[in-house]
């Protein structure tokens, strides 16, 4: 985190947080771990290391509205996200997963995370129910905080995204 920057941007008049003034990566880990944990298993790990998403992916998201406002997003493959709902559904897996399957587990996962990282951030916060499908736009690259790991060998990306555009920098005469 750059006080120099935060302070510069306070001074132009931007009174907005950006995410990575209020949680790091390694908050986001943590977070995504502990999901993962309590979710799919404890003997499921998140490797930190960027990997090869396929052509066909999914994502998944919640958006969290308070001090700060924005989206918390996973993305993976189709076949990943396919490997996270039998893992989170476990014997109660059926033999021929629906999109409807997919969805709501993809989605209860990041209903989890996106709490997680609400209760991380300053609030009162309100947390939207989850949607999944295309990932929503990044509206300011400055505003995200992301985090590429490996999930059984499988690309995931769980990224912490602003809903807001850079606010304009205003002149001080």
């Amino acid at each position: 985190m750059n006080t120099v920057d935060t302070g510069e941007r306070r001074r132009n008049g931007e009174t907005r947080p950006v995410i990575t003034e209020l949680i790091d990566e390694a908050t986001v880990q943590s977070i995504a771990e502990d999901a993962w944990t309590a979710l799919v298993g404890e003997d499921e790990f998140l490797l930190p290391v960027p990997g090869e998403f396929p052509s066909d992916v999914l994502s998944s998201w919640v958006d969290v509205v308070g001090p700060w406002t924005g989206t918390v997003v996973l993305t993976a493959g189709r076949e990943t996200a396919a490997g996270l709902t039998r893992a989170l559904l476990g014997d109660h897996a059926p033999a021929e997963l629906e999109d409807e399957d997919i969805a709501d587990a993809f989605g209860e996962i990041a209903n989890v995370v996106g709490g997680n990282v609400k209760a991380a951030l300053p609030g009162p916060s309100a947390l939207s129910l989850p949607d999944v499908g295309a990932a929503p736009a990044v509206r300011n690259p400055a505003d995200v905080c992301r985090i590429d790991v490996l999930w059984r060998g499988e690309a995931l990306s769980i990224s912490v995204q602003g809903a807001l555009p850079a606010l304009p920098v205003t002149q001080h005469h």
